[in-house]
């Protein structure tokens, strides 16, 4: 029965590791169709084909499935945060790039199935909406200047779809 046997799950998401983008999560049955996922996503490129992508990011996600726990689709909420060291895709193969933290909240949508008693595959997307606060740069000769002409953070609001793949995942 459910309470004498909970499933853990832990994952690694298959895109994302060939880029040496870390996206690891674990995911833990409250219910018999309701669990928490913790998910945390680091990519640690300073300079990714001339553009900053620096990122560090936690989310907890929880889900609610349809059929059974960790079985078939999943829909739920999904709250985050994440501090960056990025270009903004409207400012890629510039000298610009900023520096901030962002809060996110939004839904997780999935699907997952077992493909043995061990393993199996979690497809999902997450979006919502992040609040970010940041600082504009250039880098000109290696010296990081304002570009933005602000005395505090710059604000940013954006509906955006900030998390998505493919996790193997592993039944403990």
């Amino acid at each position: 029965s459910f309470g004498q046997n909970k499933e853990i799950k832990i994952k690694a998401n298959v895109l994302t590791l060939p880029l040496l983008i870390t996206n690891l999560a674990v995911e833990y049955p409250i219910t018999k169709k309701i669990t928490l996922e913790a998910n945390g996503i680091i990519s640690p490129w300073k300079s990714f084909k001339n553009n900053n992508l620096q990122i560090y990011m936690a989310n907890l996600d929880g889900r609610y499935y349809f059929d059974e726990a960790f079985k078939n689709f999943y829909i739920g909420p999904s709250i985050g945060l994440a501090f960056f060291n990025l270009q903004k895709w409207n400012y890629w193969n510039t000298d610009k790039y900023q520096k901030g933290v962002t809060f996110l909240l939004g839904a997780t949508l999935g699907y997952q199935f077992q493909l043995n008693e061990k393993f199996g595959l979690d497809f999902y997307i997450s979006g919502g909406n992040s609040q970010g606060n940041y600082v504009g740069y250039s880098k000109i000769d290696d010296s990081e200047i304002r570009y933005d002409n602000a005395t505090d953070f710059n604000k940013s609001g954006e509906w955006l779809i900030y998390k998505g793949g493919v996790m193997l995942t592993y039944q403990l």
